[in-house]
């Protein structure tokens, strides 16, 4: 039977521009014609690092000195591996690397992508190492990055190892290396280093021996960049406070004014000398900017199609949600085109077989989230196409960045959607603490005499795990709880939320989701938004290259796709089945306890999120406020199209179709449930009655199912609550238990909407 679920839901149970650019992350340098030293290092005057056991540093090192000479030469040699022979090195790379390894300095180093950041780290840490120098920590937030780095480190002639979560294996070898000094450079990623295991048994003494830490993207160390990172601030906060005499660089290609400042002033944390910030131009001359506004869902998805028929060479398609890279992907290669999808959430050695069939075109793109972004090397990337909008300009300029830095062009054309803002409002929020559920959190910790872990916290505050998992790690950066084991507890220290700090940041952010928003529409010159967003001194000179200065777009893309294209974009968007899994256990301290019986099968929707086939119409017909009607024929036979799919899966056809009434579109489910009776000779039953409010929904699981098991019964003595559409899917699984106490042997959950 069918068993349509509140509002619109349903159970089926049986009762470069001017430069070359060589090899990985982009060294960046200049080339002539002219020879330079063959690289050999000299001899400069060392002494090896003695430990100074008293004073007010305790630990200080007294570190190698190394002569501008002997940098030199190490900066030609790591360049010519690099690079190749005549690379010569840029003005500022030398000075950054003068700073760091002739007066361990600390440096921020802002400068546009390709233009050489990872060169200075590379020749700073040879030159200390040569010098005899400790090991090179560098802090890097992606593993695509990690894994360019340390092949770029061993073309460097440096031994460079990773620690992250997918070589766990090697952990302990590559530790006893540390300890032996027979590594180079450690990259690891701030949340590895935030780890007990980590800070407690190798952090203390890499610290003591540390030769330089890197901090890469350190635009992810401030609050006020468009990639906060909490665990970057701990560590900034920790390692730089460290030592005074610690080399440190901090690397970023998008920082505005506010967000260079911010970074220099933590990098002058405990140390006596203000950092050395070296800022360049961030404008990319290469890339050639279009923007294609008013397009629905179903065009963009057509449009994406026809341009990779268009485009030269292989780039990216970024997209909004993990769900849109496999839909656009599995689209996209319906119409004959070698992509992949790409996200956080693919396992390591697939992320890095992904990366590579791009790096070496075998594919034509990757569809990807802003997962594939920071630090990922392919010099000729050739295109960036991004299928709804990111919240700020300074992360759509960062993930357009990747494509033309080894191209005289690169294309990089934009397709706003209409459900963009209210994607960039989800994650501003998620972003941004609740200072109740804050104090609630903390009040339950403390008053622990344990530490509680996440689901535990979880039944105990009502609060999501995933905004309690965000929570959390703010509270930990600013130092009011620490993990204990695999559980949580108060540290005693207070904690304030802090207002002014909180608003202030939520207006810039709005005054950049303008400035994107402006952009999206075509308001004007395309770069010159792009420079504003940076605090670019030429952001008003219009670049003339545009689809705005121009009037057409880059490459001859036409602005909006045939109908052809779209037709077939909509017969595939309409036949892919979103499937809904099933919940295996009740949630700890709810009133049902242990595993969920096998009765319950998996699910279907119709739609998904803001999917191109079916939301838009399914969206009109349930959001709150929607006048309640007759399920339209459309979407009824698209209902039926999706159960005729589904039936194949099916061990035994269902019996009957049973409703869960809704309050505010009783028609629309009535409607549809007669319907899927109707076409499928299946008994109609209404097993439940509707009687008082709703229950709350947002609430922890075992809440929401302690809400709807007080009211869920049959229809004898019923209260039903009713859910505008399936989320926690926490009712259809109590329904599905009460059917299935009642003899049904299977229950197969049908909806037309799902939301993430």
């Amino acid at each position: 039977m069918v068993l349509p679920h509140g509002e619109f839901g349903a159970f089926v149970p049986r009762f470069p521009s001017r430069a070359v650019y060589a090899g990985r992350r982009g060294v960046g340098v200049m080339r002539d014609a002219h020879g330079v030293d063959d690289g050999r290092v000299a001899q400069g005057r060392v002494d090896q690092g003695r430990v100074d056991q008293g004073g007010a540093n305790q630990g200080r090192v007294n570190q190698p000195v190394v002569e501008p000479a002997t940098l030199l030469a190490v900066a030609q040699r790591v360049l010519a591996e690099l690079a190749g022979p005549g690379a010569v090195l840029r003005p500022d790379q030398l000075v950054a690397a003068q700073a760091l390894v002739c007066d361990r300095r600390r440096v921020l180093c802002v400068q546009a992508t390709g233009w050489g950041k990872s060169a200075v780290y590379w020749i700073a840490a040879a030159a200390l190492r040569a010098a005899g120098s400790g090991p090179v920590l560098v802090v890097s937030p992606l593993l695509a990055l990690m894994r360019d780095q340390v092949t770029a480190a061993s073309r460097a002639g440096l031994k460079a190892v990773t620690l992250n979560s997918s070589n766990f294996d090697d952990w302990a070898a590559i530790e006893k290396q540390l300890a032996d000094d027979e590594v180079d450079v450690l990259l690891t990623s701030p949340e590895r280093l935030a780890s007990a295991r980590f800070s407690e048994s190798v952090l203390p003494g890499l610290l003591a021996r540390l030769g330089m830490l890197v901090i890469d993207e350190a635009h992810c160390v401030s609050d006020w960049g468009f990639d906060f990172r909490p665990d970057y601030q701990r560590l900034t906060r920790l390692l730089t406070s460290t030592r005074d005499d610690l080399p440190v660089l901090a690397t970023t290609a998008t920082a505005n004014d506010r967000v260079t400042r911010d970074v220099a002033a933590q990098l002058a944390v405990g140390s006596a000398v203000e950092p050395l910030v070296l800022r360049g131009t961030l404008a990319r001359s290469s890339l050639q900017l279009g923007v294609v506004p008013g397009l629905t869902a179903l065009q963009r998805y057509a449009w994406v199609a026809a341009a990779l028929d268009r485009l030269d060479g292989s780039g990216i398609v970024y997209v909004l949600t993990v769900a849109d890279t496999y839909r656009l992907a599995e689209f996209l290669t319906s119409r004959g085109h070698a992509v992949a999808a790409y996200s956080g959430q693919l396992d390591a050695d697939e992320r890095e077989r992904v990366e590579d069939s791009l790096r070496r075109n075998e594919i034509k793109a990757v569809v990807s989230t802003s997962a594939l972004g920071m630090g990922y090397d392919k010099p000729d990337l050739a295109f960036c196409v991004h299928v709804g909008s990111p919240a700020s300009p300074v992360a759509y300029y960062q993930q357009v960045g990747r494509a033309g830095r080894a191209l005289d062009t690169a294309v990089a054309v934009l397709l706003p959607a209409e459900t963009d803002e209210r994607v960039w409002a989800y994650f501003a929020d998620a972003s941004t603490p609740d200072p109740a559920v804050a104090e609630l959190v903390l009040s339950t910790l403390t008053s622990s005499a344990e530490p509680l872990s996440l689901p535990k916290l979880e039944d105990s505050t009502g609060a999501r795990r995933g905004r309690l998992e965000s929570l959390l790690k703010i509270l930990a950066v600013d130092g009011a709880v620490q993990r204990v084991g695999s559980g949580w507890q108060a540290t005693g220290e207070p904690w304030i939320f802090d207002a002014d700090r909180y608003a202030a940041l939520g207006a810039a952010r709005a005054t950049e989701a303008g400035i994107m928003r402006s952009y999206a529409a075509g308001a004007g010159c395309l770069m010159s938004f792009l420079r504003l967003s940076l605090d670019d001194p030429h952001a008003g000179e219009p670049c003339g290259v545009c689809s705005v200065c121009t009037g057409t777009l880059p490459a001859g893309l036409a602005p909006t796709p045939t109908t052809s294209d779209v037709d077939a974009a909509r017969v595939f968007a309409r036949g892919v089945d979103v499937v809904i899994e099933p919940r295996k256990l009740w949630p700890s301290g709810s009133p049902r306890k242990g595993r969920i019986g096998t009765f319950l099968g998996d699910g279907r929707a119709l739609a998904f999120a803001d999917d191109p086939g079916w939301s838009d119409l399914v969206v009109r017909l349930t959001h709150d406020g929607a006048p309640d009607a007759e399920i339209p024929a459309e979407v009824a036979a698209g209902v039926v199209d999706l159960l005729s799919r589904w039936a194949r899966q099916w061990p035994e056809r269902p019996t009957a179709v049973a409703a869960i009434p809704s309050r505010a579109h009783p028609q629309l489910v009535g409607s549809l449930a007669r319907h899927i009776a109707d076409v499928g000779h299946l008994a109609l039953i209404e097993p439940f009655e509707l009687d008082g409010p709703r229950p709350i929904s947002g609430v922890a699981s075992a809440q929401r199912v302690a809400a709807v098991s007080s009211s869920l019964r049959s229809a004898a003595d019923a209260e039903v609550p009713a859910d505008d559409v399936y989320t926690s899917g926490w009712t259809m699984t109590v329904a599905a238990a009460l059917l299935a106490e009642a003899g049904a042997t299977a229950v197969y959950p049908l909806v037309l909407h799902r939301r993430p």
